[in-house]
């Protein structure tokens, strides 16, 4: 395992250097990938690119799950690794300082490395099975908020927002007025991040991808948080629907997901 999270600690940090260097200069470089505003610049490329470079050539036989490039390599193989050059591509293009590198083993399926890196902070997050989480070396925690009406959670709209009513609308709303605060931030891995590190309480979101999560599931379960789907049933990555918390506000954010009343209902 400490291998696995050296080598993926030497993607992430060689990725973010890269980020840091387009930053502010794509100019025309950004583009939409099919539904509005799923953007891809010429920087999420270039730190696929180098992840893709160091991944391969430390672990040939491994298989691959990336944003740009899709599935690469042998898929049947118990070795996964899903990554995301770039978690928080439409902040990037606008120069709003919230994005990451994203890198997470899957071993048979259940994610047991995480490193996430956030360039612009210069905070890395790791974590593998076993082995705890960090954040710049340190060990991290989740917060010991108990009370839903005390906590401050975060959440996102997946790209499909416009085309279904399942778009997290009236749970935002519905959890805004019950806590102390609902961000949204647009990185989903940074957003486990600081569920990991206790500075939020709990998230949720639907719409996800493995490469946006699988790094912040190992990262939160190692800090001692707690990822299910809503119903708190075990979690199915490819449902792209979790649940994340500190645990202790867990069963009380899960019973409200699951009763909030449509939006048609709020008048």
């Amino acid at each position: 395992m400490q291998i696995f999270l050296d080598i993926a600690t030497e993607a992430a940090l060689a990725a973010g250097a890269v980020l840091q260097g387009y930053l502010g200069k794509l100019e025309d470089a950004i583009t939409e990938k099919g539904r509005p505003g799923d953007l891809v610049t010429a920087a999420d490329k270039a730190s696929e690119v180098v992840i893709l470079d160091i991944l391969r050539r430390h672990f040939p036989e491994h298989s691959i799950l990336a944003e740009e490039s899709g599935k690469l390599g042998n898929q049947d193989n118990e070795f996964l690794w899903a990554i995301d050059p770039l978690d928080g591509t439409t902040n990037y293009a606008h120069q709003y300082p919230f994005f990451a590198v994203s890198i997470g083993l899957l071993i048979n399926g259940v994610p047991q490395v995480g490193v996430i890196y956030d360039p612009f902070h210069d905070e890395l997050y790791r974590a593998a099975t076993g082995l705890g989480a960090t954040r710049n070396r340190r060990p991290i925690k989740v917060s010991e908020t108990s009370e839903l009406s005390k906590s401050l959670l975060v959440s996102g709209f997946a790209y499909d927002r416009r085309e279904t009513s399942d778009n997290n609308y009236a749970e935002f709303c519905h959890l805004t007025h019950l806590t102390q605060g609902v961000r949204r931030s647009g990185s989903a891995s940074l957003d486990l991040a600081h569920v990991a590190c206790g500075r939020l309480d709990g998230y949720w979101e639907r719409g996800l991808s493995p490469w946006d999560i699988t790094a912040g599931i190992i990262l939160l379960q190692e800090a001692g948080g707690k990822v299910t789907a809503y119903d708190r049933t075990p979690l199915k990555i490819e449902s792209g629907k979790l649940l994340a918390t500190n645990g202790h506000i867990h069963d009380q954010l899960s019973q409200e997901l699951q009763q909030v009343p449509p939006l048609s209902a709020w008048g």
